[in-house]
């Protein structure tokens, strides 16, 4: 599992000009998915996601969690974080699971992430297409794999 996340200080997700979700301070959060993840690794991103500390303390320190700072999140699926570009020009989505193993993740994922922001989650919708739209506040952007956990 691959996940992408940005401190935002307001994020949206729109389909076909209609706005569909939007946060203000917090995360927007790209995830994608392999066909080897499972709900462990899912249960074990979202608990590091929701513990990262990278909101600001009353000294400007990266000290707090998303949760700590009083944060929402928007999730976002994205396939292409699995993009391989080893070969030519044009990325290679092999390593993508399938919809049919992406999904059920990706909705597990969703709910982890709820129930440990007590329901502070917006998301996009799976398979759309989506207008993604952000402020990136500071800018932070951390990059968790779950193949290379630190």
């Amino acid at each position: 599992m691959r996940v992408l996340m940005q401190r935002v200080s307001r994020a949206s997700v729109s389909i076909e000009g209609e706005l569909h979700s939007s946060v203000q301070q917090g995360m927007l959060v790209l995830c994608g998915f392999s066909s080897v993840d499972t709900r462990e690794v899912v249960q074990k991103m979202a608990g590091k996601l929701v513990q990262m500390r990278i909101f600001p303390d009353a000294r400007g320190l990266m000290n707090r969690s998303v949760s700590e700072a009083g944060g929402s999140l928007l999730v976002v699926s994205q396939f292409t974080l699995y993009a391989s570009t080893r070969k030519g020009n044009r990325p290679s989505f092999v390593r993508s699971a399938p919809p049919a193993v992406a999904l059920p993740l990706y909705e597990y994922f969703l709910e982890e992430l709820s129930r440990l922001m007590q329901d502070r989650v917006e998301a996009g919708v799976f398979g759309a297409k989506m207008q993604v739209e952000l402020v990136n506040e500071g800018p932070v952007t951390i990059w968790l794999d779950s193949d290379k956990l630190e």
